[in-house]
């Protein structure tokens, strides 16, 4: 699915909004600042906004959410000293005998 990106000057807080051209079935996400009536990319006939879907995500922040996924336990245990890894480990071991209790 095509992102199209489109600055307003008068809204610099870009919205993400996803298109669906009724003639020639193109659909895409578009990120425009404004609520304005876009064209078609292909056949620059006016386009309809379609609703979100129940449970969608948002494309961009799961992506971001992959990158962090990705780096996130090994840049962390590189980071950390021994010192610093040992006390969170016993603090997790501590919380987890307070659960079965």
């Amino acid at each position: 699915m095509p992102v199209i990106f489109r600055p307003d000057p008068d809204n610099p807080q870009p919205g993400v909004v996803h298109r669906r051209c009724p003639v020639c079935e193109w659909d895409g996400i578009v990120v425009v600042g404004s609520g304005d009536e876009e064209d078609c990319p292909q056949c620059h006939a006016p386009t309809e906004v379609q609703p979100p879907a129940k449970g969608a995500k948002n494309p961009h922040a799961a992506a971001l959410g992959r990158l962090g996924g990705v780096r996130g336990g090994k840049a962390r245990a590189e980071v950390l000293s021994a010192k610093r890894r040992t006390e969170i480990a016993r603090n997790a071991a501590l919380a987890r005998w307070r659960k079965r209790r």
